[in-house]
């Protein structure tokens, strides 16, 4: 089995998205949205973590049988999510 070499480029260009992507994180979470934050909040975070997987855990470059076990656990972790959120912005919010 060969290993794929993955340039010093793609991990710079891929660690700099990172960083932008967690000052994005910070000024939404300055910004008083309502509800919607949480849900930005929340697809930032998988943004970047599928950069993550991808690239640092090298599963873009990874056998298929394994690729589909990571798409199925992003599946799960979408159903989770969109559960998850169907019921926060259901909810009848009382004010204190």
């Amino acid at each position: 089995m060969s290993e794929h070499i993955v340039s010093r480029g793609i991990y710079a260009g891929i660690g700099a998205t990172l960083l932008i992507f967690t000052g994005i994180t910070y000024y939404a979470a300055t910004v008083d949205l309502g509800p919607l934050n949480v849900v930005i909040a929340l697809t930032i975070a998988t943004f970047k973590a599928s950069l993550v997987v991808l690239y640092f855990m090298h599963a873009r470059y990874s056998p298929r049988r394994t690729q589909l076990v990571i798409v199925a656990g992003f599946f799960w972790l979408a159903l989770l999510l969109g559960m998850t959120l169907s019921d926060y912005l259901t909810r009848a919010w009382q004010s204190i």
